[in-house]
């Protein structure tokens, strides 16, 4: 059975989708733990990190590199925090969330944000990631 992730991938259904590339693609997290978090995925379902090969892996980390340097364009944080745990979801996925402490990281910390927000923010990043990259 297709994953969350496979179902954004393939648009069934929809996502604040901030980067893709052929591989990959970066949407806003809808359970985020701060404003501007991203879910990074592999568009190849694979449920573990490490059962990624390891130029699967290396493209994803670049990828997610590209996404961070976007969201530093965005965001007046400290840094971007990353975190992989791969328990809510059995698809491969990377945390990047905007962080001035590590609090921030705090996962049972849920914050809530309007659709104009979610829109705001998606656009931001993805305008930033397009000047970076395009």
């Amino acid at each position: 059975m297709a994953s969350i992730f496979t179902k954004i991938i393939n648009r069934e259904i929809p996502a604040y989708i901030v980067a893709e590339d052929d591989k990959h693609i970066a949407f806003l997290d809808i359970f985020p733990t701060a404003k501007g978090h991203v879910l990074v995925v592999p568009k190849k379902e694979t449920d573990k990190i490490f059962d990624l090969s390891e130029e699967e892996y290396l493209d994803l980390m670049q990828f997610a590199r590209k996404v961070a340097k976007a969201q530093e364009k965005v965001f007046d944080v400290n840094r971007i925090g990353m975190a992989v745990i791969g328990l809510e979801v059995p698809h491969v996925h990377v945390h990047l969330i905007p962080i001035n402490k590590m609090s921030d990281m705090d996962f049972s910390n849920k914050k809530s944000f309007s659709e104009e927000e979610y829109k705001e923010v998606q656009q931001k990043i993805s305008q930033a990631y397009n000047e970076l990259y395009s």
